[in-house]
């Protein structure tokens, strides 16, 4: 099955020849006001980022494959925990970390130019987008940020990750805040307005905030984000998503989503460098994709921001009226060579073509669920299978066949260990509340990306099949 799916402070006096130099051969202007690098500038040249072959050559993926530094004796399936830059982009950051330190060349930044090619990828505006350090950043400076006072409610889920818990419970703790959860239900036997309908009986009058993680990352629901916003729009309320693993894994464009904010990584499916990651700020109301005010937001972290005379009034219509995202980005002093590796990864990702990855993870995905339903049972996937608006490239089933394995967690342990140990193979556990049950869920959780083919999906499901038999 396949679903298609640097505006500088000036400190450093290092000359513009010398800066171009140090960001040019893939990794493209990072500052300055410099022009975009011409064609042939900007072609790769790092040993690892060899021209691909006609997407339609039954070698493409194997080409894919070959960009990046993989051990070749490891079958890596968790992505969904950490991903693996591509060669070129490791050749990237580590020449220019390099140059940097020759040159002791600061970076008193907003990055515009490495956001304008990372927002082009992502279907938003630069003024829209900030490079963060991970997903749990993002969610923090997204709710430190919002106008939020004592008895506000924000309706979230009991499957959110501690990148958004802890901001949520800091807002509860500092500004009495109420932090309400809707129970998710789990498995294949559910549609998106089932998930919708959940929300919309949960909202009252003093909720605020719809905050909700798609996917989730306990189970890979891929949560109906554009049903969810709708709804957060026909009630005034801010949406705020958790989109660790969106950025490389689905082609979504954040404008058609109709969200207010969403915080991912640039680490994980998007495979940039370590401590990465992307932050969306809605800062235009564009009628047919969210027509709802700009919501109340303040840069917390931010040494962009003037010491006086503030901003203007955040825009009413399709136009920005100031860039959000440089205050966000503006910190002190950035890595350049950071920098220039997430907008190589971005560009390798456009060379790819991001659709093009979307159907190739989701159909990998599929292909694995339909093997575990096979020969586990449909019952045994904690993962929607059948409803395409609630898929992504994560799934969660219960590898043991007697039920009450699925509250052993010392045994799922020793499952995902001796399945790396054995077979050379590494997957990850996960835990989860499930309706109806007194104790947390225990499964296995396998990710399926670009570098993965169908054959390997055959032999994680061969390999699982085989120790889950010997285990029981």
């Amino acid at each position: 099955m396949v679903i298609p799916g640097l505006s500088t402070r000036g400190e450093t006096g290092v000359s513009r020849r010398t800066f171009a130099g140090l960001i040019g051969g893939g990794a493209a202007s990072v500052g300055l006001g410099l022009a975009a690098p011409s064609a042939q500038a900007a072609t790769p040249t790092a040993a690892g980022s060899a021209a691909l072959p006609p997407a339609s050559s039954p070698g493409y993926w194997d080409a894919v494959r070959r960009l990046f530094a993989l051990d070749k004796d490891v079958l890596f399936m968790n992505v969904g925990t950490v991903g693996s830059p591509p060669l070129e982009v490791l050749d990237t950051v580590d020449r220019v970390h390099r140059e940097v330190a020759a040159g002791a060349i600061s970076a008193y930044s907003n990055f515009a130019d490495v956001r304008a090619v990372a927002a082009r990828g992502y279907g938003c505006d630069p003024d829209e987008l900030v490079i963060s350090h991970n997903t749990s950043d993002g969610m923090s400076k997204i709710l430190a940020g919002l106008a939020l006072r004592e008895g506000d409610e924000i309706l979230t889920t009991n499957h959110e990750h501690s990148g958004g818990n802890v901001p949520m419970a800091l807002a509860r703790d500092r500004h009495g805040v109420v932090v309400r959860r809707v129970a998710l239900p789990v498995g294949n036997d559910q549609r998106a307005e089932d998930y919708v309908e959940l929300f919309r009986r949960a909202i009252t009058s003093r909720t605020k905030v719809l905050l909700f993680s798609a996917p989730t990352y306990k189970t890979g629901t891929m949560l109906p984000i554009r049903m969810l916003a709708r709804l957060a729009q026909q009630h005034g309320l801010t949406t705020v998503v958790d989109g660790a693993h969106i950025p490389g894994m689905m082609a979504y464009d954040f404008h058609e989503l109709g969200v207010d904010f969403l915080a991912g990584s640039a680490a994980k499916w998007q495979c940039g460098p370590g401590g990465t990651g992307i932050l969306y700020v809605r800062n235009k109301v564009i009628s047919r994709f969210n027509p709802n005010p700009l919501p109340v937001f303040w840069p917390v972290v931010s040494s962009g921001y003037p010491a006086e005379g503030g901003r203007p009034s955040r825009s009413d219509g399709p136009t920005e009226s100031y860039d959000i995202a440089a205050d966000l980005q503006s910190v002190g002093n950035g890595s350049l060579a950071v920098m220039a590796g997430v907008r190589n990864v971005c560009e390798v990702w456009d060379r790819i073509g991001r659709e093009r990855i979307q159907s190739h993870v989701l159909g990998l995905s599929g292909y694995l669920k339909e093997l575990i339903a096979e020969r586990w049972g449909v019952n045994s996937l904690y993962s929607p299978k059948d409803d395409p608006r609630l898929v992504c490239a994560l799934t969660s089933f219960a590898p043991f066949r007697d039920p009450g394995d699925v509250y052993d967690a010392a045994k799922t342990t020793a499952f995902v260990a001796r399945l790396k140990d054995e077979y050379g193979i590494v997957i990850r556990t996960s835990d989860f509340p499930v309706i109806g049950s007194s104790r947390n869920h225990q499964t296995v959780r396998v990710s399926t990306h670009l570098f993965h083919q169908k054959e390997d999906v055959e032999r994680v499901a061969d390999a699982m099949w085989q120790l889950s038999g010997e285990m029981s």
